[in-house]
């Protein structure tokens, strides 16, 4: 086991501790967590007739098992059922309300929850519609538990409303929207197809991140910094392979790897969903124990919390049991994440100085490392 932040590791950190810790949500899609007693309530109040189940518990496990199959795109086809119970107001706002309470019960703090409008107007809802009750929901779920909760708002790469979806983004900018995203299968959907919306939010002084290098590799990040000027990269992944390890350990980075680091560019990494997906072959073979190491700006976040079957704490915990992380290895990749979150500065001081950094201290024994 890795001792954490460089010295001896004082205790094992467990999940109801690290529950404890104010934490800092950056990837986590509004459509990828949604309770599965919810879902069942939904279809029947919707009328949505497709689900391969109504057994609460059976559903729960076809979700986690349609998602564990190594491959992004049958990642995504679970999506089709959690979308199509998500077509009224009432039924986003509900599933909003009840991400941002669980998203509080699992001691976040700040999050950044991403949904795509243009799936949800089947039903004849507008995009703007889509966007006022999802934030409504939001707001009701938050209310009173200390989360910060913001949204941002998803364009389809396969689809060709991203310019409109940043519009809208921009749009709702003063009531809870803070940020521009496109998702979707990578292969032979390249983000600079999508240049004018990117060019629009930078134009608007906006703020955007891009799935990039989780199921492509250098070219997908290339494009997505260097055409596309992203501020984030949600996954990042791929990364690594413009890294080169020694047998002593001794690493090289390449000219891309060099550039990302240098310039601080968030990862938005998801260990358990790039499992998954085929984007990292284990948990203890992920990247993100070699990029932590050489102090790229890497953050830990869900993805997917239905069909990963992880909450925000369990990833950390996960990450203990796998690299040996202490405390000051959580506090640094919460602050990290802090540090990147689309909020204006002011907002992100606070919430780093009042709430966090306290949280942390209150948690960590004394003699731990970095205490």
């Amino acid at each position: 086991m890795r001792p954490a932040g460089g010295g001896e590791v004082v205790g094992v950190i467990t999940e109801s501790e690290i529950r404890r810790a104010p934490k800092v949500l950056l990837h986590d899609h509004l459509d990828g967590g949604l309770r599965p007693e919810s879902i069942v309530e939904l279809a029947d109040a919707t009328g949505y007739g497709g689900l391969p189940t109504t057994d609460v518990d059976k559903l729960r496990t076809w979700f986690r098992g349609g998602a564990h199959t190594g491959s992004l795109v049958r990642y995504l086809e679970t999506f089709s059922h959690t979308v199509g119970v998500m077509q009224t107001a009432d039924a986003l706002a509900r599933v909003a309300r009840e991400c941002a309470e669980d998203l509080a019960a699992d001691g976040v703090v700040y999050a950044e929850v991403r949904f795509a409008p243009e799936l949800h107007v089947g039903q004849g809802l507008s995009l703007d519609d889509v966007v006022e009750a999802v934030l409504d929901g939001f707001r009701a779920g938050s209310a009173g538990t200390g989360l910060h909760i913001r949204a941002l708002l998803t364009a389809m790469r396969h689809q060709a409303r991203s310019l409109e979806i940043a519009e809208l983004a921009v749009r709702w900018r003063e009531a809870g929207v803070v940020g521009f995203d496109i998702a979707g299968a990578e292969a032979g959907n390249p983000p600079t197809r999508h240049l004018d919306a990117f060019q629009y939010m930078q134009r608007a002084n906006g703020h955007f991140t891009i799935h990039a290098g989780e199921a492509f590799g250098l070219p997908s990040i290339w494009e997505a910094l260097q055409w596309c000027n992203a501020d984030r990269l949600g996954h990042g992944v791929r990364i690594v392979d413009d890294i080169t390890v020694d047998p002593d350990g001794n690493a090289t980075l390449g000219d891309l790897a060099s550039f990302v680091r240098d310039v601080r560019v968030p990862l938005e990494m998801c260990p358990s969903s790039n499992v998954h997906t085929g984007a990292a072959p284990s948990l203890d073979r992920h990247p993100i124990g070699l990029l932590r190491d050489l102090r790229f700006r890497v953050t830990v976040n869900t993805d997917n919390r239905l069909m990963s079957g992880v909450t925000l704490s369990s990833e950390f915990a996960a990450l203990v049991e796998t690299f040996g992380y202490g405390w000051p290895d959580i506090s640094w990749l919460t602050i990290n994440a802090m540090k990147s979150a689309f909020l204006p500065f002011d907002q992100r001081l606070m919430l780093i100085n009042d709430v966090i950094k306290p949280g942390f201290d209150a948690l960590t024994p004394p003699g731990a490392p970095g205490a």
